[in-house]
């Protein structure tokens, strides 16, 4: 490259991180990755979302599917973009587990990118299937006490987050649950079913069908707080666990350095998008909480996570390379 055009590419760069061109922030289709297969619950909110974000801007979303690696790989790929609000991730709970999860990753959560805005929440479900002799959390408590190591749990993987979420579960009960990794959260549906698993934690929207034809036994949430669509069912701190509360969440990111007046602008089309009504009542449907929380607020979330997933993680023992 001679002199001449490395001389005209100096006001585009001044012009990326410019005050000015961000005020004409979006003027091309944005590309949003979804770091995890079509169907799962971040490809389905990145699609709602997107959607809602193009209607807003008068630009098209395009959601690309970058599977692989706990959603790892679609994460790096946007940390290695240019930071100039074209290239953003549907991230969340599973790469801040993977910050103490594998043991080498290709960024930092913190450092390679930028928290723009929180979407939403999905607690999970705690089913068990009807032969065991538990109704409730205490009761599970001592059955599990009673026949150490002999209950069966499965989960989409080690270091998901639902057999984290029993891991912690043993760790604060004082019990010792047996953990069975599967593929995916459908086979362990499947084995659970056929009562070749006793339990699992489970997304709301692959619980509810099962538990409603009462072929599975729901007993807690999760999360913080009841869910509507289980208003009956308390939360595992509510059921005998005080402070558990373990929450699958999933926002936007975009790369480091991202213009402070693109991070803003963002998060006001993301938190109108989540705050419109027909988009609440549709996330509800699915079992999902929506969330609207500054940037500042955001971030110091996730770097909450970060800490306290490496607690879990390092009690569990669970590690990948």
């Amino acid at each position: 490259m001679n002199a001449a055009a490395k001389f005209c590419l100096i006001p585009l760069a001044i012009c990326a991180a410019s005050p000015a061109c961000a005020q004409d922030y979006p003027n091309k289709p944005i590309r949003l990755v979804a770091p995890f297969s079509p169907g799962g619950a971040t490809d389905v909110l990145a699609r709602i979302v997107g959607q809602k974000i193009s209607e807003r801007t008068g630009q098209p979303v395009v959601v690309e599917n970058r599977v692989g690696a706990g959603g790892n790989i679609g994460a790096e790929q946007v940390a290695k973009a240019a930071p100039d609000g074209y290239t953003l991730l549907m991230g969340g709970v599973p790469h801040a587990i993977g910050m103490s999860l594998y043991a080498k990753l290709g960024y930092d959560m913190v450092k390679d990118l930028t928290s723009v805005a929180e979407v939403a929440s999905f607690p999970s479900v705690l089913v068990l299937h009807p032969s065991l002799p538990a109704k409730s959390v205490k009761k599970l408590i001592a059955l599990a006490q009673a026949r150490p190591g002999q209950l069966n749990f499965g989960s989409a993987g080690n270091g998901s987050p639902n057999h984290l979420a029993l891991e912690l579960f043993d760790t604060m009960a004082g019990v010792k649950m047996t953990h069975i990794p599967y593929k995916g959260a459908g086979q362990v549906v499947g084995d659970l079913l056929a009562g070749q698993l006793q339990l699992a934690s489970m997304g709301l929207p692959v619980a509810m069908p099962h538990v409603q034809s009462g072929k599975l036994r729901a007993i807690a949430l999760t999360g913080a707080a009841r869910s509507p669509l289980l208003p009956h069912i308390p939360t595992v701190a509510e059921a005998g666990l005080p402070g558990f509360d373990v929450t699958s969440w999933y926002g936007v990111f975009g790369p480091a350095q991202l213009p402070r007046e693109i991070v803003m602008k963002l998060n006001t089309e993301i938190g109108g998008a989540i705050a419109a009504p027909e988009l609440t009542e549709r996330l509800t449907a699915l079992g999902a909480e929506p969330a609207v929380k500054s940037t500042a607020e955001f971030a110091q979330y996730v770097r909450d996570e970060i800490v306290k997933w490496a607690k879990i993680v390092r009690e569990s023992g669970a590690r990948l390379d």
